[in-house]
């Protein structure tokens, strides 16, 4: 069967249905035992991914002092992994499609691998930049690959179910990544954070080669290049500019400037090119799902607040409240706990049911535990934030199994690979905007917060005539370092609770777009039907 559309301007273009089914009915007509063990193999690819991204961050201390670097500049292990995830994560429709996925997931499962090794024997902070950023290129389809074959796997009956699986080994990187971060950091190296990637990998790869089936090539895609590069260069630009722009004063510097012009031309090419172009490099017809439009912007706002929280609390665990680096990486993993938690209830009990009031319990109790983040001091026990660590996790749960669930369960079979990818793409940006300008806004706010308490140290103070200020106020050095470091401290826990406060703000600013979004009818597009000659007329040229 095959419809003819007519565009304007007078291309025509021809929608085929059986494009997109070979992929989907060789994974639906496996053996329920074949299939269960591609998802394993799936899972475990992408729990690889996701661990990547936070397993890192109890190291990252340990990872400053022998590479000899900033706070600031330490922070490029984390943000150089996901912006190179966020660019590659753009393509990997076309690639898929070109190359084949099961291909793709091979070459890139190896790829990865082979890069985090090389992360391991990093001698400077050049070197482990140039190389986390390769891990991150590799890594980058390893997630929406296993996002559409979960969702193309499964019938829509199932959808739910399997994406709460999914959402849950997603969910297994912040539970498993600062607390084996941590054991390997105490107990060997840092090193060892991403060595430890090397078996799993090799162990996915082989397996996917084995059991995973091919899906249909097609050599005859073209690729946008300029759409492609024009976002590349857009989104680097940005990147560079947040994390390089608290080192050379922001717009006082001429580099800031060139990387900001960089970046707005060619986020403006992009877009040109996305509305006026007859292959764009991402089909505007994506945005025209209400629903997943909208489920966009709170991936990104998900991405900015989640990450962002571990990337602050990774510093003030272990330099202002001083715990050990695997005391850390257990309080840390409280949150994916939580998640974890929350994701195996929801999956259960959604089914069919509105989506957004689960939304909407998840997103008040983890803006009530970014809330709480802000009153914190240098006194809070590590219980307190072990419990708010999975309130806040047992939060995001309610939020991303539904949400995963109603941003698909209404777009076209066709735009499902492209879709993963952007819903990666998008997550993995605000995560990198939310890691670098926080933790800007950390260094910049703890130097003014000092300068703001240090005018108070003079001996006009009432409480500076005490006995024990008065000692510290003495002429020996000793006291001025000692009273110097409980200045630096309080400052650090008023930055602290500075962007904790900026955080639960960015929280509630969800809110109103779970409930513009529609109660999604998983019936309403079934993949296994044929489309509507409406549906067949909004699909893009072949």
């Amino acid at each position: 069967m095959a419809l003819a559309h007519h565009w304007p301007g007078g291309r025509t273009s021809t929608f085929r249905p059986a494009l997109h089914r070979p992929i989907v009915e060789s994974l639906r007509e496996l053996s329920a035992s074949r299939r269960a063990i591609i998802s394993v193999f799936v899972m475990t690819a992408t729990i690889m991914q996701v661990l990547d991204t936070t397993v890192a961050n109890v190291s990252l201390p340990y990872m400053q002092g022998t590479l000899s670097t900033t706070q600031d500049q330490i922070n490029w292990v984390l943000t150089s992994y996901i912006i190179a995830s966020a660019i590659m994560t753009s393509p990997v429709g076309w690639l898929s499609a070109r190359f084949g996925r099961k291909r793709l997931y091979i070459v890139c499962t190896v790829g990865f691998t082979v890069a985090s090794m090389l992360c391991g024997v990093s001698q400077n902070i050049e070197q482990m930049v140039l190389f986390r950023l390769t891990q991150g290129a590799f890594g980058a389809a390893l997630v929406p690959l296993a996002q559409a074959v979960m969702l193309d796997a499964y019938p829509t009956a199932q959808r739910a179910a399997a994406m709460a699986i999914w959402g849950m080994g997603i969910m297994l990187g912040p539970i498993m990544g600062p607390v084996l971060g941590g054991f390997l950091t105490e107990n060997y190296s840092w090193r060892w954070v991403f060595y430890v990637n090397v078996p799993f990998g090799l162990l996915t790869a082989f397996g996917l080669s084995v059991f995973m089936p091919e899906s249909r090539i097609r050599r005859d895609l073209p690729f946008a290049w300029f759409g492609f590069l024009s976002l590349s260069i857009g989104v680097g630009a940005l990147q560079m500019m947040l994390d390089r722009g608290q080192d050379v004063g922001w717009f006082d510097s001429n580099e800031i400037w060139a990387e900001a012009i960089l970046s707005v031309a060619g986020f403006y090419f992009f877009f040109a090119d996305m509305f006026t172009s007859q292959r764009p490099f991402i089909e505007t017809r994506i945005f025209r799902d209400r629903n997943f439009s909208l489920a966009l912007v709170l991936m990104f706002l998900n991405g900015l607040v989640l990450m962002s929280t571990m990337a602050l609390l990774t510093p003030m665990l272990q330099t202002l409240l001083g715990y050990p680096v695997l005391a850390s990486g257990y309080l840390l993993g409280s949150r994916g706990i939580g998640t974890f938690v929350a994701m195996s209830i929801v999956g259960r009990i959604l089914g069919t049911r509105d989506a957004r009031p689960f939304m909407l319990f998840g997103l008040a109790l983890a803006t009530y535990a970014q809330w709480v983040m802000a009153g914190w001091n240098d006194d809070v026990s590590g219980h307190a934030i072990a419990v708010n660590g999975m309130l806040q996790g047992f939060g995001l749960g309610f939020v991303f199994t539904p949400l995963n669930t109603v941003a698909f369960s209404t777009l076209p079979k066709e735009l499902r690979t492209e879709a993963t990818g952007l819903w990666t793409l998008v997550r993995n940006i605000g995560a990198s905007i939310g890691i670098s300008v926080l933790i800007a806004q950390l260094v910049s706010r703890t130097a003014y917060f000092h300068s703001q308490l240090a005018e108070h140290i003079s001996p006009f103070n009432d409480a500076m005539r005490l006995p024990n200020a008065m000692a510290l106020a003495s002429h020996s050095q000793r006291g001025l370092a000692i009273l110097d470091g409980i200045v630096t401290q309080q400052a650090a826990v008023m930055s602290y609770s500075n962007d904790f406060y900026l955080m639960t703000i960015i929280s509630l600013v969800a809110f109103p777009f779970v409930l513009m979004m529609r109660h999604a009818k998983p019936a309403a597009i079934s993949p296994d039907r044929e489309p509507t000659e409406e549906e067949a007329a909004a699909a893009p040229a072949e």
